[in-house]
C-alpha cells in the first residue's frame, strides 16, 4: 500500500520534474521515437541503447520512472534536489538500497489536448511487466493506456459542477473531469488505485478531487452528479480457480454484467439534464446481437435515458481470449497461455457467446424526464482525430435543437456546411456523371456517406445564406423533380447530416 502523499513532497517532485525537461515531448525527443513507440510494446533496449551512458537528470529520470529500472542514488540526488532518493522511498515510488534507488513505480510525463486546450500530467503507476520481467500482479494499478486516453477525448469539454469518475484506477479520468467539473468524487475498489489517485492529483496540483473506496454507486449512494466518466473494470473473465482476476479490468462479474449494472444504475445518479459516459464490452449471446443487449440494459434502467452507443470493434472469442491473456503478461509460448486462453474459451462456450464487441456508451438523464435520442451503432473504422468530446457536444446541442423543429422549422432553417466536409464523385472512364458521390467527414467519427445528386447539391449549396426550403425548391426545378417530394426525402436526411457533424445552424 503506497503511504498517504505527502503535499509538500509531490510540490518538491513536480518542481524537479519540470526543472529536469521530464515532459512527454523531453524524454521521446531523449531516445527517438522509434524507441518511445517500442516501450508502448514492452521492448525497453531501443530506449537504453539511445540512452548510453548520459547522466544528465533528464536521462536518469527517464530510466528511472519511466523504464522503471534502478539508479545510483548519488544520480537520484543530483536528477531530484529538491525530493532526493528518501523523498521517493517516503512517496512510496522508490526503494534506496544501499547506494541503488530500485523504483517502486512508475512515473510517467503524459501530453494531452482538447478542444480546450493541451497540457501535460505526470501520472504515478505500479511497474509493468517489463519492468517486473513477469505477469502482474492481480492488485496492479494501471497507467495510461490507449482505452484511457479514448475516454480522456470522450469526455465532454463543457462545464458542469459535480463529477464522478467511477473505477478511477491511477486517477486520469477525474484529472482530465477536473479540467471543466468544479469537484470529482474518484470512486473505486482498490485502496491502492485510490492512493495513486490522491497522489497525482497533487504533483499536478489539482484540487477538488475526492476519494471514496467501493464498488460502481456504492459510494455515492443517494447523491446525484451532473457528470459520471467510468473507464469500469470491464473485460470478461473466466470465473474459474487459477485464472488471475486482476483489479484493474475485472470487475468480478459474469461476461458483461459489470458494464450491464454501470447502464441500468447511472440514471438514478445523475441530475436532469446530467451525461454518464463511459467505455465497456458487450458479448453477442445466444443469437442476441451486442448491440440489442445494451439496448435492453438502457431500457431496465428505472430512470428513462437517452442513449448513443458506438461500437467501435469486435473480437471473435478466441482473439478475446487471446488479447486479454498477453495483456496480463502471459505470453504465447510461455508456461500456461494454453491453459488461459482454454478458460476464456470453455467459459465463452458455456454461455453461448459468439463475439464480443467493445465500444462507447453515453447515457444521459433528460431534463424533461422524456428521452428522445436511441443511437446504436457500429463504426468500424479508424478515427479521424484524438478528442471527440468536442463532437459528441455538438451533435447533442444538434439533436436537441432537431427535436424542438418540426419538418417545417428545419426547411426554414439556414445551415452551413462543417469545416472538415470534403466531397468525392466516381465517374466511369468517359461518364459525364459520376456513378458514386462520397460526402467525408475530416473530424469527429470520420464518416463516410454516398449521397445522391439532389442531397449532394444541397449540401452544396448550404453557406448560410438561403433557408433549406428554398435551395430544394431550387435543386426540384433543376432536377425535374417535384419539390414536396423531394423535401420529403431530404429534410430526414439533413436531420442526419446536422447530427453526425456534416451540416451545422448557421446562427
Amino acid at each position: 500500500m503506497l503511504p498517504e502523499p505527502d503535499p509538500a513532497l509531490c510540490r518538491s517532485l513536480a518542481a524537479d520534474l519540470r526543472d529536469a525537461g521530464f515532459s512527454a515531448e523531453g524524454v521521446r525527443d531523449a531516445w527517438g521515437a522509434a524507441a518511445d513507440d517500442a516501450i508502448a510494446r514492452g521492448l525497453r533496449s531501443p530506449a537504453l541503447r539511445a540512452l548510453g551512458d548520459r547522466a544528465d537528470p533528464l536521462a536518469v529520470l527517464a530510466r528511472l520512472l519511466v523504464l522503471g529500472m534502478p539508479e545510483a542514488a548519488a544520480s537520484t540526488g543530483l536528477a531530484l534536489p529538491r525530493t532526493g532518493a528518501d523523498g521517493l522511498a517516503r512517496l512510496g515510488l522508490a526503494a534506496v538500497e544501499d547506494d541503488l534507488v530500485r523504483p517502486l513505480a512508475v512515473v510517467r510525463p503524459q501530453s494531452y489536448a482538447d478542444a480546450t486546450g493541451s497540457g501535460q500530467w505526470w501520472i504515478a503507476s505500479d511497474l509493468d511487466e517489463a519492468a517486473l520481467g513477469g505477469p502482474l500482479p492481480e492488485d496492479h494499478v494501471l497507467g495510461v493506456g490507449g482505452a484511457s486516453l479514448t475516454l480522456a477525448g470522450l469526455q465532454l469539454p463543457t462545464p458542469a459542477a459535480r463529477g464522478l469518475d467511477v473505477g478511477a484506477g491511477c486517477g486520469i479520468q477525474a484529472l482530465r473531469s477536473r479540467a471543466q467539473v468544479d469537484h470529482v468524487v474518484a470512486t473505486d475498489i482498490s485502496a491502492r488505485a485510490l492512493a495513486f489517485t490522491r497522489l497525482n492529483a497533487l504533483l499536478n496540483g489539482v484540487e477538488r478531487i475526492q476519494t471514496r473506496l467501493g464498488s460502481l454507486f456504492e459510494p455515492v449512494a443517494g447523491e446525484q452528479f451532473d457528470r459520471i466518466v467510468s473507464n469500469p473494470p470491464f473485460v470478461i473473465t473466466p470465473r474459474v480457480a487459477d485464472v488471475p482476476a486482476y483489479e484493474y479490468r475485472d470487475g468480478g462479474m459474469v461476461g458483461d454484467d459489470v458494464v450491464a449494472a454501470f447502464v441500468t444504475g447511472a440514471g438514478e445518479h445523475l441530475t436532469p439534464g446530467g451525461v454518464a459516459q463511459l467505455l465497456g464490452n458487450w458479448e453477442t449471446r445466444d443469437g442476441v446481437d451486442g448491440l440489442e443487449r445494451v439496448r435492453s440494459w438502457v431500457d431496465a434502467s428505472p430512470v428513462p435515458l437517452d442513449a448513443w452507443v458506438v461500437e467501435r470493434e469486435s473480437l471473435d472469442p478466441l482473439s478475446y481470449a487471446e488479447l486479454w491473456v498477453r495483456d496480463g503478461g502471459t505470453l504465447p509460448g510461455t508456461p500456461g497461455f494454453t491453459r488461459l486462453v482454454d478458460a476464456w474459451l470453455d467459459d465463452f462456450g458455456a454461455r453461448g457467446v459468439t463475439e464480443v464487441g467493445f465500444g462507447y456508451i453515453l447515457l444521459r438523464r433528460p431534463a424533461d424526464g422524456a428521452p428522445s435520442l436511441a443511437r446504436y451503432e457500429r463504426l468500424h473504422t479508424a478515427l479521424a482525430g484524438d478528442s471527440l468530446g468536442a463532437h459528441l457536444a455538438d451533435a447533442l446541442a444538434a439533436h436537441d435543437r432537431l427535436a424542438a423543429l418540426d419538418d417545417a422549422g428545419v426547411t426554414a432553417s439556414t445551415l452551413v456546411v462543417a469545416g472538415d466536409v470534403t466531397e468525392a464523385r466516381h465517374h466511369l472512364p468517359g461518364a459525364e456523371d459520376p456513378t458514386v458521390i462520397e460526402l467525408r467527414q475530416g473530424g469527429g467519427f470520420g464518416r463516410s456517406l454516398g449521397v445522391d445528386p439532389g442531397l449532394a447539391a444541397l449540401v452544396g449549396a448550404c453557406d448560410g445564406d438561403l433557408p433549406v426550403g428554398v435551395l430544394i425548391d431550387a435543386i426540384a426545378q433543376l432536377l425535374g423533380v417535384d419539390p414536396a417530394a423531394l423535401r420529403a426525402d431530404l429534410i430526414p436526411r439533413v436531420r442526419e447530416l446536422l447530427f453526425t457533424g456534416f451540416l451545422r445552424f448557421a446562427d
